[in-house]
């Protein structure tokens, strides 16, 4: 008989089951409390008229620990300083959509040299979601992979669907079964109504395929989750943080009767993915949300702890601190805007 299925497939590799990795690296006591504290009180600031915002900010991708957990230190460090107004949540991003190729992220490629050995890059990725649990912070990532959620979203406080996936009819079943807040991204032309689309669709109940703790092939049956929200990140069309687009957004959520805030994004289009124009955008957004724009959730950053970027490159050493991914802004200046928002509220 003639083979016509797996013809373009080199191997199959087995990969350690949900389960095996969490009884590996599991969750504290004192970290579940934080996830599930975290959780709701980013519940509180999407569905109430907010007195407090939050802010999500972090490396575009994480790929160095050391220099991961000094950013997660810093960023504890000044959420005690500015006190209860402001949330602040790091980016533990492990997976990174690609337009065409490039690193994938530490999940797929934790080595950074094109080995891809994912289990490698499981364990990598928990580990150091723990060791920033560890410090106190909550962590936000976006989920690509539907079965990834699997591995990591016990550790998750807030979590994003990218512009690329938010039209996809696997991703918004996947997020109507997550426990955890979601913000899906308006599509990469900037048209909004994908999103909303998306946060409809979520809040239903939905059967689909997936797999268990254990790594079986299942259907799984969602409840829906009515924590999902609209992330602004501009597009193609430009960017949409200013004031007038807000108020187009409100508008559209009233019509689809969604009752959540706003997260708007800094940087990717609505900063031209320009890392130095991220603060024009952060001071714009806090002028809204200082005239009383009560649509406002929450801020995103790409940070750092030094600005820009850089790209791998066989036999050279990474600089410390520097994103693999988009530019980022550096610390200094990170911690600049999160206390000029933090003296506004």
């Amino acid at each position: 008989m003639e083979l016509t299925d797996n013809l373009n497939i080199k191997q199959f590799k087995p990969l350690l089951t949900p389960a095996q990795l969490k009884d590996e690296l599991p969750q504290t006591d004192e970290e579940s409390v934080l996830v599930a504290g975290t959780r709701r009180q980013v519940a509180d600031i999407l569905t109430d008229p907010p007195t407090r915002r939050m802010v999500i900010t972090g490396p575009c991708s994480l790929h160095d620990r050391d220099a991961s957990l000094m950013y997660a230190e810093k960023l504890r460090h000044l959420q005690e300083k500015i006190g209860p107004k402001l949330l602040l949540i790091m980016r533990a991003y492990f997976e990174k959509p690609r337009t065409t190729l490039g690193w994938k992220g530490m999940l797929y490629d934790p080595g950074l040299d094109g080995s891809y050995d994912i289990e490698k890059g499981f364990r990598k990725a928990r580990g150091l979601m723990l060791e920033i649990g560890n410090i106190g912070l909550p962590i936000a990532t976006e989920f690509l992979d539907p079965i990834v959620p699997q591995y990591l979203a016990d550790m998750v406080t807030w979590a994003a669907i990218g512009a690329r996936t938010t039209e996809s009819q696997v991703h918004r079943q996947m997020a109507s079964g997550l426990s955890m807040p979601i913000g899906f991204k308006n599509s990469t032309d900037g048209n909004l109504a994908p999103a909303v689309d998306a946060i409809k669709a979520a809040r239903s109940p939905h059967s689909f395929m997936g797999i268990n703790r254990d790594g079986q092939v299942i259907v799984a049956e969602t409840c829906g989750n009515r924590y999902g929200h609209l992330v602004m990140r501009g597009g193609v069309s430009g960017p949409n943080f200013a004031s007038e687009y807000v108020a187009f957004a409100r508008i559209l959520l009233q019509k689809a009767h969604i009752d959540t805030g706003v997260v708007i994004d800094c940087s990717h289009a609505n900063s031209s993915k320009d890392h130095r124009l991220q603060r024009f955008v952060f001071e714009d957004i806090c002028e809204q949300i200082h005239s009383g724009d009560n649509l406002i959730a929450g801020i995103m950053l790409e940070s750092f702890l030094e600005e820009g970027s850089q790209e791998i490159q066989g036999g050279q050493s990474l600089r410390f601190g520097v994103s693999l991914t988009d530019m980022c802004i550096g610390w200094p200046e990170t911690e600049q805007c999160i206390c000029s928002l933090a003296e506004l509220l």
